[in-house]
């Protein structure tokens, strides 16, 4: 019994000797192919064990009644045996399953790789075939050529096809040639952004800008130039003819193909002067502008000078648009009623009678108003200008509409007039000195950015801005005698007034009155013209004031206006030396 258990341990511990059982894949046990024949194969000594077993089943069956129990226990055996041999030989179905399904996929990948060849060796056909129709046709267009080779045998079924083939596809090609350049622009496409460089600050490229910029003007200038000579009567039998021609075809409604006439005739004679005819009509003589050659070697002074010159007719010209656009903002806006109610009353006037009147009779009207108002009303309005200010309605129009700038500067006045009249009615008139009276002022409070000029500088009422430096001047002052950046260098806006210098930080702390600077007039012991910087180009944008209290003389500086500001310092600082003089003798 022991012998037989030891056999059948020995049995279920072999089965490493089945092939690649260890490597197989995690599939299921009873995974079926096609193959359902398949036995396992059993080796020799596994048989002859199995035979020892039946022989010593047999005897012991043999045996008698007596070892019953002994047979029930090796009929369980047995059952117990014949179960592993189900296990083994179903392991052995599932190795040989696994190798059919790896042939399988082999099998697989070289169909597809003759699948992919079949492809391939069409594709060679189909482009043979159509080389074979080009040669074709070229050798049609061109009998002169070599005799055609001749084509390969093939059926009458074949020959109608590719005959078919061929005609279908010229034709393709006949509808792609005529049509397919006009089919390609209405293909959608992504929008594409383009980046543009920025070019770098060049004081060259900047004049070069400038100067192109006048060069494009020029022209339209010199049409403006050429009208307002014409309704100006500069040249009395040029602006006669003209009246008459104009009036003559507003009167027969010939005014826009007159107006067309001439722009073709614009055209005609600007193609005989590029063709290098010499062609030259305009009512005021042109005044040619001596042209600069370009200096390329400049000095850091000239350069800068020129960045400075450039600067300033580019501020210039952004100056005028920005006014010109910011009046017809106002004008819509009704920034000032009294003003777009004119045009609003003309608006409904034109409305209604364009409505009422027929279009030729309001043609006729308006040509013949325009060439009288053109070539008479302007006329009488410019040479006298009395007349102009009082009846000509657009001119007063413009005139008084008034830009954003304007706007700001008229509410921060009206705001600081609100103030000092309700805050200092009654301190007005103890505050004033002896023999300057309110009517003589004028009435009017001037004030800065944080208050009423007097108290800002705690001066007495009577000194006010002069009327050159109303706004001030905008500048910074440079104490040499701090050390501290802070008190060293300070912006702000510098004011004069009949004795005193007053000098305003434009500092947002609580302590800028404190940083405001006042300077009496006959304590200056020297003013002078100052350079901050020894690179600037010119005698630099500062003045230097010395008084007794500094040790070095205080420095306003980055300003614009300096010349003007100089004139004005120097001047009321001589009136005010003057007066002292006069005053010592007789004390």
């Amino acid at each position: 019994m022991r012998r037989h258990l030891e056999r059948i341990r020995f049995r279920g511990q072999r089965r490493d000797e089945f092939l690649d059982l260890a490597e197989s894949p995690n599939t299921s046990d009873t995974e079926s192919t096609e193959d359902g024949g398949l036995k396992p194969r059993v080796s020799v000594r596994e048989s002859e064990e199995l035979r020892e077993v039946e022989g010593e089943q047999q005897s012991e069956a043999q045996a008698g009644p007596s070892s019953f129990s002994a047979s029930l226990q090796d009929e369980a055996k047995t059952d117990l045996n014949e179960v592993k041999g189900h296990l083994e030989i179903a392991l052995l179905e599932k190795h040989f399953l696994q190798e059919e399904l790896r042939k399988l996929k082999e099998e697989s990948n070289i169909e597809a790789l003759r699948q992919e060849l079949e492809k391939e060796r069409s594709r060679c056909l189909e482009l043979e075939q159509k080389v074979n129709e080009v040669l074709r046709s070229s050798l049609e267009d061109s009998p002169s050529l070599s005799p055609r080779a001749p084509p390969p045998p093939a059926s009458a079924a074949s020959g109608t096809e590719k005959q078919k083939d061929t005609l279908f596809d010229s034709f393709l090609k006949w509808l792609y040639d005529r049509f397919g350049v006009y089919i390609e622009d209405f293909r959608f496409q992504p929008e594409e952004h383009k980046v543009e460089t920025e070019e770098p600050l060049s004081a060259k490229r900047l004049t070069e800008n400038m100067r192109r910029l006048k060069r494009g003007f020029k022209p339209v200038t010199n049409f403006m130039r050429n009208l307002s000579a014409l309704s100006s009567w500069y040249s009395v039998y040029t602006s006669a003819i003209a009246f008459i021609v104009y009036m003559y075809a507003a009167y027969n409604g010939w005014v826009i193909p007159m107006f067309l006439f001439l722009a073709i005739l614009r055209l005609s004679l600007n193609y005989l002067i590029a063709r290098g005819w010499r062609i030259q009509w305009s009512i005021v003589p042109e005044v040619s502008e001596p042209v600069e050659p370009p200096k390329e070697d400049l000095t850091v002074s000239e350069k800068f000078q020129l960045v400075l010159d450039v600067a300033q007719k580019a501020q210039n010209l952004f100056g005028k648009m920005a006014n010109i656009l910011e009046k017809i903002k106002n004008l819509f806006m009704w920034v000032r009623p009294e003003l777009t109610q004119k045009l609003y009353v003309g608006l409904w006037v034109a409305f209604i009678s364009s409505c009422l009147l027929p279009y030729q009779l309001l043609g006729f009207i308006i040509g013949v108003y325009a060439g009288i108002k053109f070539f008479i009303i302007d006329f009488i309005f410019k040479s006298c200008p009395k007349l102009r200010q009082r009846y000509d309605t657009p001119y007063i129009i413009w005139t008084n509409l008034p830009t954003d700038m304007q706007l700001k500067e008229r509410s921060s006045s009206t705001m600081s007039r609100r103030v000092t009249a309700t805050g200092g009615r009654g301190s007005v008139g103890a505050a004033a000195p002896t023999g300057v009276s309110r009517d003589e002022d004028g009435g009017r409070n001037y004030s800065t950015k944080r208050g009423t000029f007097h108290e800002v500088f705690s001066l007495p009422e009577s000194e006010r801005p002069l009327s050159v430096c109303e706004n001030g001047w905008r500048c910074c002052v440079i104490n040499r005698d701090r050390k501290t950046p802070t008190d060293y260098i300070r912006n702000g806006v510098l004011y004069v007034t009949e004795n005193y210098l007053c000098f305003e930080s434009s500092s947002s702390r609580s302590g800028s009155s404190k940083r405001n600077k006042v300077i009496k007039l006959s304590e200056i012991t020297d003013i002078q013209k100052y350079k901050v910087l020894s690179v600037l180009p010119g005698s630099g944008m500062g003045i230097s004031i010395a008084t007794p209290s500094t040790q070095k003389p205080i420095v306003f500086g980055a300003m614009i206006h300096r010349d003007e500001a100089f004139e004005a310092i120097n001047t009321q600082y001589m009136k005010v030396n003057a007066i002292v003089t006069a005053i010592s003798p007789e004390t």
